[in-house]
């Protein structure tokens, strides 16, 4: 006789260790959704002592959010964002391709990795508040320059559109930069050796081999750093609320829409905070979006785009 083999499935347990994930996700995150998407519909706010709804009001906190400054803040947003995007992606791109050269040999690569990386461990407030005390009118900055007679009076950092923004995204530019920097050489001690000995043989210089072959191949790596990033920018908050004592001096030009969102929070308005949290969420998914589509190249080679030209011509 023959003896029937019970076949063993271990796929339970799968489901099992990845449950809590989906219950802690479910309760603090799927639920709160929901219920901020609920009241943005809603009138709800407190006058004084007196709390005001919540009474359904359709789309008119939408319409009010439009008629209100929420977009000259998205513009501050993106423009702080910017400042502090663009230098930081260039200086990691730098480092990565620098650190990863085994034709430069560099010494001492630990420690510089764990220099660079220090600034992304401090946390964003106690930054702002390092600068806010540095570059204030009466600061050591300040004071370095009016002794050596650079300046006859103490410059005004913060008092100027100019200072104030350039202040924000350089210190989001060194608290995240290190950050990048050690996901773009992951991304490229991945790539194979054999490609870059290749591309030497047939007289490839740095330039084109960075530009051919490098940032193609590390491409996935540099859609996710861009759409964290994005993602990070539209939350801007602690940096500029401390900065500015949460006012975006000067004249509001370094309010992002998280700190407008705060200001709804701190007056009790949860009808226009939910409506300004659901126009954040549709802008980070449209871009988010954007973004996969334009670095995500599923024909590297060109063949899928060759044959629909040859099945076009048929």
């Amino acid at each position: 006789m023959k003896l029937k083999r019970k076949s063993i499935s271990y796929s339970k347990w799968g489901y099992i260790f990845i449950l809590p994930f989906f219950v802690s996700f479910f309760i603090f995150s799927f639920i709160p959704l929901a219920d901020t998407i609920r009241y943005s519909f809603f009138e709800y706010y407190r006058s004084g002592i007196k709390e005001v709804g919540p009474n359904f009001v359709g789309m008119e906190n939408y319409k009010s959010l439009l008629a209100s400054d929420m977009l000259k803040y998205a513009g501050n947003t993106f423009i702080l964002w910017i400042i502090g995007f663009i230098p930081q992606i260039v200086i990691a791109l730098l480092l990565a391709a620098w650190f990863v050269d085994i034709r430069l040999k560099i010494h001492a690569k630990q420690f510089f990795k764990v220099v660079i990386y220090l600034p992304n461990l401090i946390m964003a407030s106690a930054f702002a508040m390092l600068f806010f005390t540095l570059f204030s009118t009466n600061g050591p900055i300040n004071g370095i320059l009016t002794s050596i007679g650079i300046t006859k009076e103490p410059i005004d950092f913060l008092g100027s559109v100019f200072g104030t923004r350039s202040l924000v995204g350089f210190m989001n530019f060194l608290m995240w930069f290190g950050n990048t920097t050690i996901m773009l050489m992951a991304a490229i001690m991945g790539i194979s050796t054999d490609i870059f000995e290749a591309s030497e043989i047939d007289g490839c210089n740095s330039i084109q081999r960075f530009f051919k072959i490098t940032l193609p191949l590390i491409r996935p790596i540099l859609a996710y750093t861009l759409i964290n990033s994005i993602i990070g920018g539209l939350q801007m908050f602690d940096v500029p609320q401390i900065l500015t004592n949460g006012q975006g001096s000067p004249d509001r030009t370094s309010m992002t829409l998280i700190m407008f969102l705060n200001s709804h929070l701190k007056s009790r308005n949860y009808g226009m905070a939910g409506a300004l949290s659901v126009y954040l969420f549709i802008v980070s998914a449209i871009l988010c979006f954007f973004v996969y589509r334009m670095t995500n190249n599923n024909d590297p080679d060109g063949s899928k785009a060759a044959a629909r030209k040859a099945k076009r011509r048929k």
